[in-house]
């Protein structure tokens, strides 16, 4: 070696090196390993915001219902025993003409049911045009004095009022309570307005009236009628209720079902066929279940709809029992998605790629059974939005790792070969350490090739020539030493060091070996594809290449050196500085004539004497060494 040209070094060993410990150093540290996390809440969170999880919340919200019915391990009380719906229903619309209904009708159910002596009456119907009827209405709701007539309201927000003769009643003989409430966007009806204004819904005004009623009850069935605790909501709360629905709700029966909501026709009622004491003390809505004019679905029941008067029974279960669902706040709920994002995420990157599909399976799973467990015990936590944190977080993680192994891989490629470059990616974990190259001592095989006469050719060449002529020999020595295992540690110049056995330790005399062999293949290699590169330079005019070799195989450190600006990662040893000596001592030990300009030490001539023939050269004194190394000329293979 006679010049000291610094090439460009984009195959550099060493910045190959101190990017992966980069790499893998901000992998290592926590906001890294966050980075899939917090991705992934930003999105989940601004879907949040806009509402884009509506629709698989609310298909989540119904799935529950059908799991706790289907599953039967779960508690499902069905519904509340205390509450009787008496339907308007097609047989009724075909026994007293359409709807509405004439009002002695209900005149008429109000005095039959006065015998039964219910706790409370609510009508989930408008009285709000005058009609033939109603001052017998109004007298008969005057003498019951336990009925709440429903307020409604137009497609604008105004209050429907009632018509003339129930407006005049006098105060307290009659309660009110609102009856709007909206569906969502399948159509499912989810909550309720417990107030609208100061006015309550009807399902309130009908439990308030029902505890005042059992309190001057004398006789009462204590198995279903025990005290209860009402907890009525402050107007100015302005709350909505979220149904639990108890069950599905089925076509009116002439008899007591267990858990099943009671519901009767009307046309059966007035016509005696339902026993009176069925209405005793019970909790009675009267309301149209006709198909096709007071629509509403559960999700149980979808199609066919069902009619509006179920909600309310719905609302009065869920507030009898104390099991309205409860819901997270929004706070509670983007707090929630982004603790799971970023726990994902962190979780993840200490997992190899079966922990890592364990969590990808089961981490949605163990949501799905908690929100089932949470929804047994009336909370409505989000099902979709989280399983959607989990899944974009994996999937963040996995492109991360993706791009980072290729990025990798894109640099790898430029120094070992790509099966290498696999086995480093595969056991990084054994080289690096807390984000850092970790220092080792291991045996290694060393190999410096340098070009004669480098000096005088590079005076013949302009900088521009000399570069294209000497990159075109790197890149093929470098393929030659790559192709056989070997790792290029540095250019200097035109020289360049490589190295075999690294950067995993190899303790086992077949691997330190086969380690040697693959440096003396590589030479050999060398000087075959020298020959080929010869005649390609002198076809386009450019100067041949004569080269020597030294190789010599010994203990080596291998680690980093450098400041915190610049680190290098490299190998130093005296092995190392046996095998360039040895490649100095080519220029004067070969002739030009020998099969190989390549000079081995003693030792590397043990590892592969089985395969390869060699002279002994003699004992000699390296220069700035006190002792003799036994030299060998490597001759061909046996």
């Amino acid at each position: 070696m006679s010049a000291n040209i610094q090439t460009p070094t984009n195959r550099n060993w060493s910045k190959l090196l101190k990017g992966i410990a980069t790499r893998i150093k901000r992998q290592a540290q926590w906001g890294y390993s966050l980075m899939p996390g917090v991705i992934a809440a930003t999105s989940v969170i601004t879907l949040w915001t806009v509402g884009a999880w509506r629709p698989l919340e609310r298909l989540g919200y119904n799935s529950l219902f059908l799991l706790r019915e289907e599953i039967g391990i779960l508690p499902n009380p069905g519904w509340d025993e205390r509450i009787a719906v008496i339907a308007i229903d097609e047989a009724s619309l075909n026994e007293y003409g359409s709807f509405p209904l004439p009002r002695h009708h209900y005149a008429d159910l109000l005095d039959l049911l006065a015998i039964s002596q219910p706790a409370v009456i609510g009508f989930d119907l408008l009285f709000a045009e005058s009609m033939p009827g109603d001052a017998r209405l109004a007298q008969a709701i005057f003498d019951s004095g336990n009925v709440v007539l429903a307020v409604g309201g137009d497609e604008q927000g105004q209050a429907i009022e009632l018509a003339e003769d129930f407006d005049q009643m006098p105060e307290g003989s009659r309660l009110l309570g609102h009856i709007q409430h909206s569906q969502d966007a399948d159509g499912i009806s989810r909550q309720v307005s417990l107030y609208e204004g100061n006015l309550p819904s009807l399902g309130i005004s009908m439990l308030q009236l029902y505890d005042a009623v059992l309190s001057h009850t004398v006789s009462v069935d204590l198995t279903h009628h025990t005290d209860i605790q009402l907890y009525i909501p402050d107007p100015a709360q302005k709350l909505k209720a979220l149904i639990n629905w108890p069950g599905k709700v089925e076509a009116a029966q002439p008899e007591f079902i267990p858990h099943q909501l009671q519901v009767y026709s009307l046309v059966d009622v007035l016509n005696d066929t339902i026993a009176p004491n069925v209405f005793q003390n019970q909790i009675v809505l009267v309301g149209v279940t006709a198909t096709g004019l007071d629509r509403a679905r559960s999700p149980f029941n979808h199609e066919p709809p069902i009619g509006g008067v179920f909600i309310h029974a719905a609302v009065i279960d869920n507030m009898l029992n104390n099991r309205l669902l409860n819901q997270l706040p929004n706070w509670a709920a983007i707090a929630l998605l982004v603790g799971l994002s970023l726990g994902t995420s962190k979780l993840l990157s200490n997992q190899d790629v079966r922990g890592r599909l364990a969590i990808a399976i089961g981490f949605p799973c163990l949501w799905a059974i908690l929100a089932l467990l949470c929804f047994t015990g009336n909370w409505w936590i989000p099902t979709a939005a989280p399983i959607g944190a989990i899944g974009l977080t994996v999937a963040g993680v996995q492109l991360q790792e993706q791009r980072e192994k290729q990025q990798l891989m894109n640099l790898f490629a430029m120094h070992v070969a790509p099966e290498m470059a696999d086995l480093i990616w595969q056991r990084k974990e054994e080289i690096f350490k807390d984000g850092e190259m970790q220092a080792q001592d291991l045996t290694a095989t060393v190999l410096f090739v340098d070009i004669r006469g480098f000096t005088s050719i590079s005076e013949k060449l302009s900088s521009r020539e000399l570069l294209t002529w000497l990159n075109r020999y790197f890149e093929v020595m470098t393929d030659c030493i790559m192709d056989h295992g070997g790792v290029v540690d540095k250019y200097i110049g035109d020289e360049i060091m490589a190295v075999f056995g690294v950067p995993f330790p190899h303790t086992h005399p077949d691997e330190i070996s086969r380690d040697a062999g693959a440096a003396i293949a590589a030479c050999l290699d060398m000087h075959q594809r020298l020959q080929e590169l010869n005649q390609e330079f002198a076809a386009a005019g450019r100067p041949t290449i004569r080269f020597g070799i030294g190789v010599h195989t010994g203990p080596v450190t291998v680690g980093s050196v450098g400041s915190r600006k610049r680190i290098n990662y490299s190998v130093f040893g005296d092995t190392v500085n046996i095998a360039a000596r040895l490649q100095e001592m080519t220029k004067q030990t070969l002739s030009a004539d020998s099969p190989y300009q390549l000079l081995v030490t003693g030792r590397t001539y043990f590892h592969v004497h089985d395969h390869y023939q060699g002279q002994a050269v003699g004992a000699i004194k390296l220069r700035g060494r006190e002792k003799a190394t036994v030299v060998y000329a490597i001759t061909g293979t046996r």
